[in-house]
């Protein structure tokens, strides 16, 4: 397939900042609680998805949440990202301030980057002023991150690694699911370490539209919050921009193409998906539907069936703000 005949936007204009603006209650309240509890911890571990390692992290965790505490940033769900870039995004964190990062799949157990996140921790601890705590022989961690980024998952996967008990933490799809800071789980007997698990903070303020695309498209917001169509629209922008048209066949099409309507109108008939509508005159008529297309795309870009993706590689190579 020839990407040289194919012309495609070279930017995407659709909404304002205002569509993108989430800060439900129960997260400003699980703020409140974090910097209660921070009194109380030696380490903060911050979570975030692999696939944006610069968008969409929370300014304020630097200063509200982390403070001097020692602090680790966990790329999670790196089975989904392109690690080709690894090396570019550890030299572009380092360069934000940021040096300790592991990328992780909480998914697997056996992971490298699963197996080092408590050691690291421990190691970090041992060596810092722990003030109030100095006195305290076991450590405690702070888990912190956006919604959807496999923070209860991490948890669940470390108390299984470290001392084979099932499940203590909630899990689910949807953004937001854990609503309040949960009890201590220990993770781990000598030396005892217990990770406390919070609900995903965002910035109420989105610092541009795409950052908050790029959010949404990793499930970060929820779905109908920005609308699947316009998510989807993103999607194909920057498959169409990067030249990635593994998408064609999956959704029905013939060739690459530009228009969102046509290519999930394609999918909605290759999934046999109509909506049955009555006409003005009683009569009723079926058209494709469209929400449901949108959905899948969605999905198959979630589950990994568009192959390994960085959508900050602009971020990676673009210069330090």
């Amino acid at each position: 397939m020839a990407s040289a005949t194919y012309h495609f936007r070279d930017c995407f204009r659709v909404i304002n900042k205002e569509a993108l603006h989430w800060f439900p209650g129960h997260m400003g309240k699980g703020l409140k609680q974090m910097q209660q509890k921070l009194k109380s911890v030696d380490c903060v571990i911050e979570v975030h998805d692999a696939r944006i390692p610069l968008s969409g992290r929370n300014p304020d965790f630097k200063h509200t949440v982390c403070g001097l505490k020692p602090h680790i940033l966990v790329l999670n769900k790196k089975d989904l990202a392109d690690m080709s870039y690894s090396s570019k995004v550890l030299a572009r964190l380092k360069q934000e301030g940021t040096s300790d990062v592991l990328f992780t799949n909480c998914k697997d157990a056996k992971c490298s980057g699963v197996k080092k996140i408590i050691p690291r921790a421990c190691e970090l601890i041992s060596t810092s002023n722990r003030y109030n705590r100095s006195e305290a022989s076991e450590y405690s961690i702070m888990i912190v991150g956006v919604p959807n980024v496999g923070k209860s998952s991490l948890i669940n996967t470390l108390r299984n690694r470290f001392l084979g008990k099932p499940s203590a933490a909630p899990v689910g799809a949807k953004a937001g699911i854990t609503k309040s800071v949960q009890s201590s789980i220990k993770v781990s007997e000598d030396p005892k370490v217990y990770l406390i698990d919070t609900p995903g903070i965002l910035t109420p303020s989105i610092r541009d539209v795409e950052a908050g695309l790029r959010l949404s498209l990793c499930a970060s917001l929820q779905d109908h919050l920005v609308g699947e169509e316009i998510i989807a629209d993103y999607l194909l922008f920057w498959l169409n921009k990067h030249r990635r048209f593994n998408y064609v066949e999956l959704m029905g099409l013939q060739e690459p193409s530009d228009n969102i309507g046509t290519v999930l109108t394609h999918c909605a008939l290759k999934l046999g998906k109509t909506l049955k509508l009555r006409n003005y005159d009683g009569q009723y008529t079926y058209k494709p539907d469209m929400t449901c297309a949108a959905a899948f795309f969605l999905k198959a870009f979630r589950n990994g069936d568009l192959g390994t993706i960085l959508l900050d590689e602009d971020l990676v190579h673009g210069p330090v703000s």
